[in-house]
């Protein structure tokens, strides 16, 4: 199974008012392992940034006018993203915006189907509390220091970690950029045994079960392996 946590930067709140895209950030999963693939763009958005975008992402005008602009990146995108599921926190955001820019171009667009938003997850699992990505990394303990401002591909790899612990706990192995938890949360990971359960689990075994196969056995005599242990 092949996703993309996904992320984006824009000017503003509406496409539709004139916001443009001006960042985006991929990291591709398989099987909820990151693969090592991430996908990465600034994007011209040929206007100014406000200065409330720039004080969100800190990236202005000057910084962006010798990038693409989304037309000359719009076909590499979709060809990374395929037809993989798109994990992102607020979806209706994120769409919003590159389907923006997709229908400009007259090009197809992502269906929203083919999106999973975490912060729904999030909001569907621990009802009332703060579901931002700040406040999902302090309930599971991931390391976000390095999110000083939002970057595309930075809360990308913050998200994909903060996906696979609300889908149910990290999977054997996942390493997103060295470091990012916390010492301690890693030290426990790595000193992590199963344990005992402190009531065992009721036997599913039936007593006429358990009387057919004690006649079985007898029957084998005493040299049957079950009589030695």
């Amino acid at each position: 199974m092949r996703e993309i946590v996904l992320d984006t930067e824009t000017t503003g709140f509406e496409p539709e008012q004139g916001d443009r895209l001006v960042e985006i950030g991929g990291v591709e999963l398989f099987n909820h392992v990151p693969t090592g693939e991430t996908y990465h763009v600034y994007i011209n958005p040929e206007r100014e940034v406000p200065e409330e975008a720039f004080k969100v992402h800190g990236l202005n005008y000057e910084f962006l006018r010798d990038k693409p602009v989304f037309r000359d990146v719009a076909r590499d995108f979709l060809k990374f993203v395929g037809d993989a599921k798109l994990v992102i926190h607020n979806a209706a955001f994120d769409m919003k915006f590159l389907n923006a820019e997709l229908g400009w171009l007259n090009l197809p667009q992502l269906p929203w189907e083919q999106a999973i938003d975490t912060l729904a997850i999030a909001r569907k699992k621990f009802p009332g509390s703060p579901a931002s990505l700040d406040a999902l990394c302090r309930r599971f303990g991931i390391d976000n220091s390095a999110r000083t401002l939002h970057g595309a591909l930075l809360d990308s790899e913050i998200l994909a970690e903060v996906y696979l612990e609300l889908i149910g706990g990290r999977q054997p192995g996942l390493v997103l950029a060295a470091g990012r938890r916390g010492g301690d949360a890693a030290q426990e990971e790595e000193d992590w045994r199963p344990r005992p359960r402190q009531t065992p689990l009721p036997s599913r075994i039936t007593e006429e079960e358990r009387a057919a196969h004690q006649v079985f056995v007898d029957k084998m005599g005493d040299s049957a392996l079950w009589k030695t242990l």
